[in-house]
């Protein structure tokens, strides 16, 4: 993921200022996308590793703000940068609010464009990584037997071994032998990471698992 060209998307219906940032990004050694619509842009597959969007507000179909929405719904971990030839408070502040990194009203110097893509990207770096983390976290989980998951539950619910035993009706001994395995799946160094890992996993009762 660390040497994979971050992408930068760009929707704009002027195609000067699509070609003059096209130029821009590839010359900073990204990744350049541009779109002239709204509906452009939401017909190209995700990026999966680093990312942001420099949008327009002023847009001929879905304007910038409900693009914004949009996002915020399938594509959380994607930065926006906001671009406008004209702005007004209120519009800044319900796009800023909808957690847009940057509001750039043209013309803007380009060296402030590009502090804000790298912020941007910056952002998305750390967005694409806890996604990653978390899909393996699962990735590990899905591994666990049935057994196992129940032995899991109980254990991070503050039984001991013993009790696990009472409540699932097997040994002792053979609850150590599922716990271990366990610890060794999940790649956790102690119950207390256990029980964190669980919490991220959000994980309810054992008969819900």
């Amino acid at each position: 993921m660390s040497d994979q060209k971050p992408t930068v998307f760009v929707v704009d219906d002027d195609v000067s200022v699509r070609e003059s940032l096209e130029a821009l990004i590839e010359v900073a050694g990204w990744e350049p996308r541009t779109f002239n619509s709204a509906r452009a842009f939401l017909a190209c597959p995700r990026a999966f590793g680093p990312n942001c969007l420099v949008l327009d507000i002023s847009l001929p179909d879905l304007n910038g703000l409900d693009l914004q929405s949009r996002i915020a719904r399938e594509r959380a971990e994607m930065p926006i940068i906001f671009i406008t030839g004209y702005g007004d408070v209120p519009m800044t502040v319900r796009a800023m609010k909808a957690g847009a990194v940057e509001f750039l009203t043209k013309p803007f110097g380009e060296d402030v464009l590009l502090e804000a893509i790298a912020a941007a990207l910056d952002r998305s770096r750390a967005a694409v990584g806890a996604l990653a983390a978390r899909q393996a976290l699962r990735d590990r989980y899905a591994s666990l037997s049935r057994r196992e998951r129940e032995v899991m539950a109980l254990v991070v619910s503050g039984l001991l071994n013993k009790q696990v035993g009472g409540e699932l009706g097997i040994s002792e001994i053979t609850v150590k032998a599922h716990r271990g395995r366990v610890m060794e799946k999940m790649q956790a160094g102690s119950l207390a990471e256990l029980v964190k890992m669980s919490a991220r996993l959000e994980l309810g009762s054992p008969a819900e698992n």
